[in-house]
């Protein structure tokens, strides 16, 4: 008769092991957890949960807006793009109380920080023009899909301009996120509308990523603006930021407007919209909002948080825009789409992954360095 290798308590014992391990790790994360929640005051974490909803609803929001006003018989494309800046005054209106309550100055102007801004200020008058054309040309999901791709030219642009670290991680980014491009354009006839003409979806995904190009410079760009001339970071430095190069991008995109007459054609575009009068303002008034608010809860996570988070959320919200827009506006979603999806986020895990590595390394360095 053979006698078992091990006993039944021990066996039992030994099965116990990885269920103790996970409760152990369980409990270790809880306690890790709270010790951070009491490390911070109240309404840090309550400010911070009204960043990451900011951005999960907001920019995705402003997306869905956009595209409905094109579906509903919006033709302009400076419109839309004006609209992206009109709400520059609700970030205004947050930034004067925050000198008072946190006691600061005004950052002091000089002529190469108004020049700085008024570059910015142009470049994001144009890289909004570029996505308006995205959007009036493409489905929501697909425009926000091709959009992701500004990851890309982040990173390369903050290498060549900033001289950020590439490492294999952000490589590896580039190469997923651009295979997901690919897919999507290879796959390109499976969710065309039917009043937009091949030419015209071909343009729309240019302008796309011509966009999200633009969108990459001006990140670096504004990287070096901190860098070089502001010379620190701060929230109110970053809001006073936001308020100068929006309200010039207002300025050139008024001008475009004007110019190209559409802000005259407003009064009879908004008479031949689906919905009526009514229902243009409010498209118009909701996408100004959404648009500023977005922006809003972005600075708010990275600087309550960190970039780390904002990258993570900006991840997250590709698929919510996506999965939105099939919802919302009965957008077509192929397999070869989904397949993109998947491998964008994949990409934006990868180059997350890395911007973590990074800053813990950091971190270990400063401790380590620190007296």
């Amino acid at each position: 008769m053979s006698m078992p290798l091990l006993a039944p308590e021990s066996m039992e014992a030994e099965a116990s092991i990885p269920s103790d391990s996970l409760r152990g790790q369980i409990s270790k994360f809880t306690t890790l957890a709270t010790e951070a929640y009491k490390r911070k005051p109240i309404h840090y974490w309550i400010f911070l949960f009204l960043g990451i909803l900011a951005m999960l609803v907001a920019f995705p929001a402003s997306s869905i807006v956009s595209r409905v006003y094109y579906d509903k018989g919006g033709q302009s494309k400076w419109i839309i793009s004006w609209v992206a800046v009109a709400g520059w005054p609700i970030t205004a209106l947050i930034l004067f109380p925050a000198y008072f309550f946190s006691k600061t100055f005004p950052t002091p102007l000089n002529l190469k920080l108004i020049l700085s801004y008024i570059i910015l200020g142009f470049l994001s008058a144009a890289d909004n023009l570029m996505y308006a054309y995205a959007y009036a040309y493409l489905p929501a999901s697909t425009a926000s899909l091709v959009a992701s791709s500004s990851l890309v030219f982040s990173a390369l642009f903050g290498y060549f301009l900033v001289k950020n670290k590439v490492d294999a991680s952000i490589v590896n980014a580039v190469f997923i996120i651009t295979a997901a491009l690919t897919i999507i354009a290879l796959d390109s006839s499976s969710d065309k509308y039917p009043n937009i003409s091949d030419s015209e979806y071909i343009m729309g995904f240019v302008w796309d990523v011509l966009g999200s190009a633009l969108h990459g410079l001006i990140f670096a760009l504004s990287e070096l603006l901190f860098v070089r001339l502001l010379g620190r970071r701060s929230f109110i430095v970053v809001l006073e930021q936001q308020v100068m190069v929006s309200l010039f991008a207002f300025l050139f995109t008024t001008v475009g407007v004007i110019v190209s007459g559409d802000f005259q054609g407003m009064a009879h575009e908004a008479t031949t919209f689906k919905g009526g009068r009514a229902a243009y303002v409010l498209i118009l008034v909701w996408g100004a909002i959404t648009f500023q608010l977005g922006v809003l809860g972005g600075t708010a996570v990275i600087f309550l948080g960190s970039t780390v988070l904002a990258g993570v959320l900006n991840a997250v919200r590709t698929p919510v825009t996506s999965i939105a827009a099939v919802i919302l506006l009965n957008d077509p979603m192929s397999g070869f789409k989904i397949l993109s999806l998947v491998i964008t986020i994949w990409g934006f895990g990868s180059y997350i992954y890395g911007s973590s590595m990074r800053e813990k390394n950091h971190e270990s360095v400063a401790t380590y360095s620190s007296p």
